[in-house]
């Protein structure tokens, strides 16, 4: 059974003005420092198989925090309840020694797991097969490169199905393949109950493997819910580096709807059409639909880019394009004016409900400078009326030829 407690965590290093100040302070006793927290007032908790997803901008104290929870760091002030047997996969190749061969680090990494010799013999082969390094096996950890150490640790870390798993950014050094195999092996955990914690940036990772995130921003953690809403608001926030735009309002079906933004400008309406020029929320599979979208100028504006993503029902993005992408250029826009696009496409996704988020910014993205970014701005839903049955999030009808 696998389960974390993290109650009151602080984490603070000491900062001395100067290199005397240290022995000034060791040889009266009196402090001469002062504390840089990196962590402060951290509370949570992970029940037995949940799977939660920490993100963060660098530098927000993510690392610090898993490093304090498997025992590599200690914390100033609170406390840690671990229980279970736990992998953990921090820094890449951490606890590897350089001179000694990959067959070596094993035995010795596998030890620090609390796997008996026995165990390790038995799981020597599946840890190989599963690493794909080959020969580089019995050679030294230094003639590696990042990817192949990534793939030994994470195939000793995982060797035996352990109580909580916990996962720093390390897996995305693997290619592709790996990356896949790696993930496949983590959703297979999570069915047979392994808790996991996971930091990592990409959003598809989170909102697939996790059914609960947690943001911290400057040592604090300021959301903890659901994945796509805490992404949402993530995104929000990287797009608002200020903070001070972001808003978030519960919609009536309880979702949150992540705003911010400077509001320069402003989307007044969304909605989409059908071929007679009729608002509609459903949708026939591959049905041509229009977008239509209604923007608000609120000061004069040399250009302006329009961007819009659809996403579906767990967050993850279907597809997404923006003005600047399709050669449509908005320029000399004065204050008051009214600007009206529509998109036209086929709705070639599969069944289920989508949503829209908007964008209105300069040059290819939101990050140079977001005048607002709206997610949730339309949901609609998609039905199969007339189709063949398919399964997935894509209509892409074949043409059969058959021979005998």
């Amino acid at each position: 059974m696998g389960s974390l407690i993290v109650a009151n965590l602080g984490k603070a290093y000491k900062r001395y003005p100067n290199k005397w100040s240290r022995i000034r302070e060791w040889a009266t006793g009196s402090p001469t420092h002062d504390k840089k927290w990196v962590l402060r007032d951290i509370n949570f908790s992970i029940q037995h198989g949940e799977a939660v997803g920490i993100v963060g901008v660098n530098g927000a104290g993510k690392s610090t925090l898993l490093k304090i929870i498997t025992g590599t760091t200690l914390p100033t002030n609170g406390r840690i309840q671990l229980e279970g047997r736990v992998a953990a996969l921090l820094e890449l190749g951490m606890g590897f020694h350089p001179d000694f061969t990959g067959r070596q680090n094993v035995s010795m990494a596998g030890q620090l797991l609390g796997l008996r010799a026995e165990e390790l013999n038995e799981c020597m082969p599946a840890i190989e097969e599963f690493a794909e390094i080959g020969d580089y096996i019995d050679r030294p950890v230094r003639t590696y490169s990042s990817g192949m150490q990534m793939r030994l640790a994470f195939s000793v870390a995982t060797a035996v199905r352990p109580d909580v798993l916990i996962v720093d950014e390390a897996l995305s050094v693997g290619d592709a393949y790996f990356q896949h195999k790696s993930f496949n092996r983590i959703k297979e955990f999570r069915k047979q109950g392994t808790t996991l914690l996971i930091v990592s940036h990409d959003r598809g990772a989170i909102q697939s493997l996790c059914s609960r995130a947690i943001l911290l921003e400057n040592g604090n953690i300021v959301k903890d819910g659901r994945p796509e809403e805490v992404m949402d608001f993530y995104n929000a926030l990287i797009a608002e580096k200020e903070n001070s735009t972001v808003q978030v309002q519960r919609l009536e079906d309880g979702r949150a709807q992540t705003t911010s933004g400077t509001g320069e400008a402003h989307v007044a309406h969304i909605f989409l059409e059908n071929e007679n020029n009729e608002p509609i929320e459903y949708v026939n599979v591959g049905q041509l639909v229009k977008l239509r979208v209604a923007i608000e100028i609120n000061k004069d504006l040399p250009s302006l880019v329009f961007g819009y993503m659809i996403k579906d029902r767990l967050g993850q993005p279907i597809f997404g394009t923006n003005t600047y992408h399709l050669g449509k250029i908005i320029a000399d826009l004065k204050r008051g004016e009214k600007v009206s696009l529509s998109f036209s496409f086929p709705a070639n996704v599969g069944v289920g409900s989508y949503s829209i988020t908007t964008a209105l910014h300069v040059a290819d993205s939101h990050l140079a400078a977001n005048f607002e970014w709206k997610d949730l701005a339309f949901v609609f839903n998609v039905v199969n009326v007339d189709r063949i049955t398919f399964v997935g999030v894509n209509w892409i009808p074949p043409v059969i030829e058959l021979k005998r």
